[in-house]
């Protein structure tokens, strides 16, 4: 079920928005819809729905991810959850306000890679948190992508 929620949010549903959106659209800005979708699913549903499991059940996060079985780590992860909640929020409502979306995607990127990152340094990794650091770092390198994209875009 895991890996399914993250294919769907990171690859599946946002390829497929920026495809049917570029296809409906003639001057469609390939770079913008990139950006647009991945920042929407990848960022913003994506945290949301991690912050969600983690606010309402931390174990599965702690347990499940990290390997920590001690209930005092148990308040960390759901403070963890609200932070993800924040950067999930700002990634949904990117998709009212356009101009939020680079500043979304800059935070998602950040963090992202940085969760990536750990991931990977860290020896011994189990099933889900190999899933995770190949999701991090695939929505950081498309992110990334993004925000550079754009920024020589806009520097013409």
């Amino acid at each position: 079920m895991y890996l399914a929620i993250i294919l769907l949010l990171m690859l599946v549903l946002p390829l497929g928005s920026v495809v049917a959106e570029a296809h409906s659209s003639a001057d469609a800005n390939l770079v913008f819809l990139i950006g647009k979708w991945f920042v929407f699913w990848g960022v913003g549903l994506r945290l949301l729905v991690a912050s969600l499991k983690q606010i309402i059940n931390p174990a599965f996060t702690a347990e499940t991810i990290f390997g920590v079985t001690d209930h005092k780590a148990l308040s960390l992860v759901q403070e963890i959850g609200f932070g993800n909640l924040s950067i999930g929020m700002l990634g949904v409502l990117s998709f009212f306000e356009p101009r939020w979306v680079v500043p979304a995607a800059i935070t998602g990127c950040l963090f992202f890679g940085l969760a990536g990152l750990k991931h990977l340094l860290e020896p011994g990794r189990n099933r889900s948190r190999a899933i995770a650091m190949v999701s991090d770092l695939w929505l950081f390198f498309v992110l990334a992508f993004y925000l550079s994209a754009a920024f020589f875009q806009n520097a013409r």
